[in-house]
């Protein structure tokens, strides 16, 4: 009689992988793995100003804590949107010399180099933005040409060729909007590879209820599809967009690089509640549920790296040392513990699991299976009753767990019948 599993559980049981070793996409498209052909489950923070405004005492307090939580990757940008260019770091350097992008300043490059580097002593990602998107696509820009982005990106690929914890991002919270913007993204791509670094992987961070497919999908440098969800509205966009990209051809992987951030007003406007830690909960669930290969979580006071005494930008209110603790942070722990405790790579989203309830809005259920049909695992944002096809499972008998998000721990079901 063949048992089989349910849901996800037993998480204290399963520790997280340290990896340390060059990414690639897996031979369906579906997913990253690392040389030995093991799923590479994203759990990414949005730190755009980790390396602009943290000192390394700071960078390292920050990187450590998220380890601990379960993160293993971190998205930053060298040439940082808060005046970037012109406030220097903690160290007083600017990262270009009179603002010319073919004169980058070894000294602000050192500091973004240990920040690496220790990224990669905590088996840490490193999703490195060559520059915000301000600088390529707003009034004003310095990339306003091929030339500049592509000798721009030669130089960042010549210097971080051997690095194994890179990925690489493009774009910045905009999107082309004509031929030029078009050209410099491509001449900074190829600039990257063209200076060595081949073996990294590549992506492109578009603006809100985008995705990077809209624009570059068919582009050879473009490894995976990145989506920003953005801080807008809660709603089924989240899983709306990780599907359309999924079911594109050529299958690329998708992950979600900017949904809403815990701690954020909604809509930007100040008199609106926040989004919270559930929030960020339920967009990871649908992400990864929906087809993605991980989820990015965002903190308001994190990614702007607030302190008092700095201007806050959309209404941080929270020192972000404080703000490290809050409670979505740790669920995303929770995440990686229940799909590294499966078989990533077989994972398949299926809706036709459900029989008779998928819910509306903020309560829709979402599932997925493996493709052999041994485990399935379905995500009830707010615990309604709804029934499983468990025709689906190919078993006799049946396991499984009720799973808490918010505070994960498993409860066990005790095994049944198949009612297939």
């Amino acid at each position: 009689m063949k048992k089989i599993s349910l849901a996800a559980g037993l998480l204290l049981l399963f520790s997280f992988a340290c990896y340390a070793q060059w990414l690639k996409v897996s031979p369906d498209g579906r997913r990253l793995i690392d040389e030995n052909g093991k799923a590479f489950l994203w759990i990414g923070d949005t730190a755009w100003e980790l390396f602009h405004r943290c000192n390394r005492e700071e960078a390292d307090m920050y990187l450590k804590d998220r380890a601990k939580k379960g993160f293993n990757v971190v998205q930053a940008v060298a040439l940082a949107e808060l005046d970037g260019l012109n406030t220097p770091n903690p160290y007083g350097h600017k990262p270009l010399v009179d603002n010319d992008p073919l004169q980058p300043n070894d000294k602000y490059f050192e500091h973004v180099d240990w920040i690496i580097e220790k990224a990669a002593d905590y088996n840490m990602y490193i999703a490195l933005l060559p520059t915000w998107g301000d600088k390529w696509h707003d009034e004003g820009a310095i990339f306003d040409t091929a030339d500049k982005a592509s000798r721009y990106g030669q130089w960042l690929g010549e210097r971080y060729e051997q690095q194994w914890n890179i990925i690489w991002v493009l774009g910045g919270d905009r999107f082309p909007k004509n031929d030029n913007h078009y050209k410099v993204i491509r001449a900074m791509a190829r600039g990257i590879k063209e200076g060595g670094a081949n073996k990294q992987l590549m992506t492109f961070h578009p603006w809100g209820a985008k995705s990077s497919s809209e624009y570059f999908h068919n582009d050879d440098w473009l490894d995976f599809n990145m989506v920003q969800t953005g801080h807008w509205n809660r709603h089924e966009k989240v899983f709306k967009i990780i599907s359309a990209d999924y079911a594109l051809e050529p299958v690329k992987p998708v992950i979600n690089g900017e949904p809403q951030y815990e701690d954020i007003a909604v809509r930007f406007t100040p008199d609106n509640e926040r989004f919270t830690a559930y929030d960020t909960r339920q967009a990871t669930y649908w992400s990864i549920l929906s087809g993605a290969f991980g989820h990015t979580y965002g903190n308001n006071n994190i990614w702007q790296m607030w302190l008092p005494g700095r201007k806050p930008v959309i209404f941080a209110r929270l020192s972000w040392k404080l703000a490290m603790h809050q409670p979505g942070a740790a669920q995303m722990g929770f995440v990686r513990k229940v799909f590294e405790s499966r078989p990533f790579l077989d994972l398949v989203p299926d809706q036709q699991i459900l029989s008779d309830y998928y819910g509306q809005r903020y309560e829709i259920i979402r599932t997925a299976r493996d493709k052999d049909g041994s485990f399935l695992i379905a995500y009830i944002p707010q615990g309604q009753t709804t029934r499983l096809r468990m025709q689906k499972l190919n078993a006799d008998t049946v396991s499984g767990y009720w799973f808490n998000p918010r505070e994960g721990l498993s409860k066990k079901i005790e095994p049944f019948a198949n009612p297939k």
